[in-house]
C-alpha cells in the first residue's frame, strides 16, 4: 500500500512544475504561490468545523509548522524560482527533500547515521553542484539565486515532514491538512484580493490555460496530495515518504521534455547523482551504524 500511495504522489508531483510554469504564463509569482494556497484553503474550509473537534492545543505550533513550510513557502519559492528555471530543473532539485530529511531528523530528532547515507548526501549535493556550475545557453550562467530557492522550498519541506513524524504522529492527516490550511488560507485571501489576479484571468490571452492549471496544482496538487502525503507518513516515516522524489524528477522530466525544455549533459548527470544519492539515504540503513 505504502509504494502505491508513494507511486501516486510522485505522478501527481511531479506534474506540478509544469503546471506551475503555465500559471506563470498570465499570473505573477506571488499570485500563483498565494492562489495555490487560496483555492486548497477554499477545498478545505468545508472541512473546517469537524476536524476542529478532534484538534488538541498542544498540536497547533507544529500544525502551524505545518503549514508555513510544507505549503506556504514553498509554494511562493518554487513559483518565483520558476521564472527563471526550467520546470524539469525545478523537479530535479526537489529531489533535495529526502536528504534534508534526514539531515534534519540526524540533527534534531535522534535519527541513526550510516556511512552509506554519507555517501548519498555528498553524492546529492555533488548534483546539485553540477547543476548550478552549468550554463543555461552559451553565455548564461544558471541563475544561483533563484536555485538556491528552490533549495530553501525543499529544506521547508524537510521541516514539515520531520514535524509530521515526530510531532503529529497520532493526528489524522485530515485534520493536519485542514487545520493548517485554514491557518494561512486567510493571509493568501487578503493578498490575492489586492492584486489583479481576476482582472488577469479574464483578460490575458492566457488567462483561462493559467487559472486552470492553478486550480488543478491547487485540488490535485495541493488539497488531495497533502492528505495522502500526511498518511504516508504516519503509515511509514518521514524519510521514506520524502523519498517521492525519487520519481518526481522523471515525471518533471517528461513533462519538461513534453513541452520542449532543452535538457544537458550536465542535466543527465546531475539527475543520476542525486537521485544516487536519495537511494543511498533511503536505503543506507543496512551498513554499519557509525
Amino acid at each position: 500500500m505504502a509504494w502505491s500511495i508513494l507511486l501516486l504522489l510522485s505522478l501527481i508531483w511531479g506534474s506540478s512544475f509544469i503546471l506551475i510554469k503555465k500559471s506563470l504564463l498570465a499570473f505573477t509569482p506571488m499570485q500563483v504561490g498565494t492562489g495555490r494556497i487560496v483555492f486548497a484553503f477554499l477545498a478545505f474550509t468545508p472541512l473546517l468545523w469537524v476536524q476542529l473537534r478532534r484538534l488538541k492545543r498542544e498540536n497547533l505550533i507544529p500544525i502551524l509548522v505545518v503549514g508555513i513550510c510544507g505549503s506556504a513557502l514553498p509554494a511562493i519559492l518554487y513559483a518565483t524560482a520558476q521564472t527563471e528555471i526550467p520546470s524539469a530543473t525545478a523537479g530535479l532539485l526537489n529531489a533535495l527533500t529526502p536528504i534534508f530529511t534526514f539531515l534534519l531528523a540526524l540533527a534534531f530528532f535522534g535519527s541513526r547515521f550510516f556511512w552509506k547515507q554519507l555517501m548519498g548526501i555528498i553524492m546529492g549535493l555533488g548534483g546539485t553542484a553540477l547543476i548550478f556550475l552549468s550554463k543555461t545557453d552559451a553565455q548564461t550562467g544558471f541563475p544561483i539565486l533563484y536555485g538556491l530557492m528552490i533549495v530553501g522550498a525543499t529544506l521547508c519541506y524537510a521541516i514539515s515532514a520531520n514535524t509530521v513524524g515526530t510531532k503529529l504522529k497520532g493526528i489524522h492527516p485530515l485534520v493536519i491538512s485542514t487545520i493548517s490550511f485554514c491557518m494561512i488560507g486567510p493571509m493568501a485571501c487578503v493578498y490575492l484580493l489586492t492584486t489583479d489576479f481576476v482582472h488577469q484571468a479574464c483578460t490575458h490571452e492566457k488567462g483561462l490555460l493559467s487559472l486552470t492549471a492553478l486550480i488543478i496544482l491547487s485540488l490535485v496538487g495541493t488539497f488531495g496530495a497533502n492528505i495522502v502525503f500526511f498518511k504516508l507518513i504516519q503509515i511509514t516515516d518521514a524519510i521514506f515518504s520524502s523519498s517521492v522524489s525519487f520519481i518526481t524528477p522523471i515525471v518533471a522530466l517528461a513533462w519538461g521534455l513534453w513541452d520542449g525544455e532543452k535538457m544537458t549533459l550536465h542535466f543527465f548527470m546531475a539527475l543520476l547523482l542525486i537521485l544516487a544519492g536519495v537511494f543511498l539515504v533511503k536505503y543506507g540503513k543496512r551498513d554499519v551504524k557509525s
